[in-house]
């Protein structure tokens, strides 16, 4: 089986450049590995943050929008 993995050291990082660009409801700062709605923060509304280990995708950040997470913060692959 053949994975989309260009370069493993920077699996991560262009992840979260492609969730930047397919989904332009999102703010994502590479450097420092957060998603965050980009309407946020929402007034009378409680933040909800996640995190873990990448490779699963589209956990976590494919949960980042209205009714789910605020934000999230991927690690390195398989860290959770």
């Amino acid at each position: 089986m053949r994975m989309l993995i260009n370069v493993p050291e920077t699996v991560v990082a262009d992840a979260l450049r492609g969730m930047a660009a397919a989904h332009p409801e999102l703010t994502v700062d590479v450097e420092n590995r957060v998603i965050v709605r980009r309407d946020a923060p929402v007034s009378g509304e409680v933040a909800l943050v996640s995190g873990g280990g990448s490779g699963h995708e589209p956990l976590h950040g494919g949960f980042v929008g209205p009714g789910m997470l605020t934000a999230a913060c991927p690690g390195e692959v398989f860290t959770s």
